[in-house]
């Protein structure tokens, strides 16, 4: 992934003091993760990523994923840890399965989430992108109290950023990734966004 040890948003513009204060949504747990850079200058921000994601995979109701966001995760507390050791990464949201929202990064900046990436023609999508991981399995389903969390946090992302397109990193890297996975709701996700049918992968 590309980094960048500017912490300075590149597209900064006056943003909702109901919802939002340079990038942070104000209804998210704020947990500042070391793992982000300035975005290009000048770039649009139109794309959201859905990712799942759950450590040790499978597991659910702990804090390790937050730990990973913020280089904190202890190699050492479980073996399949020692695959992902050294990895730093994040996301701009979490959302548990008990629905709880998380944000690690400032939307103005940009998150290590998407790797690999292009998404129609542009590449390296951390750069364009707003990052959003629920915890999960690929191919297993999410909760009811995760999709409501979407049905809020959605539309003031929309409001606030030009959103164009919502996506999985399944379709942005395919081959490379699954998730959100077969078990992902696209239907409901689009119920929750309120955007057009033209934003959302083909099915």
């Amino acid at each position: 992934m590309n980094r960048s040890d500017s912490s300075e948003p590149s597209n900064t513009k006056v943003q909702s003091p109901q919802f939002w204060e340079n990038g942070w949504y104000r209804f998210a747990r704020r947990l500042p993760s070391p793992n982000f850079g300035a975005r290009p200058a000048g770039i649009c921000i139109d794309l959201i990523v859905m990712h799942s994601i759950s450590l040790p995979p499978g597991s659910y109701g702990g804090y390790q994923v937050q730990q990973l966001f913020t280089n904190q995760l202890d190699w050492n507390a479980h073996p399949y840890f020692k695959q992902i050791e050294g990895l730093e990464v994040s996301a701009h949201f979490y959302v548990g399965r008990n629905g709880d929202l998380w944000q690690f990064v400032s939307c103005d900046n940009r998150a290590w989430h998407a790797g690999a990436s292009s998404h129609q023609g542009r590449g390296n999508c951390n750069d364009f992108s707003i990052g959003i991981e629920l915890e999960g399995l690929e191919g297993d389903t999410f909760e009811a109290a995760q999709y409501e969390t979407l049905q809020t946090l959605l539309p003031c992302i929309a409001q606030q950023y030009p959103i164009a397109h919502i996506a999985g990193h399944e379709h942005i890297a395919p081959g490379r990734k699954k998730d959100p996975g077969t078990g992902f709701d696209w239907a409901q996700l689009q119920r929750c966004s309120g955007l057009t049918d033209q934003c959302f992968p083909e099915s």
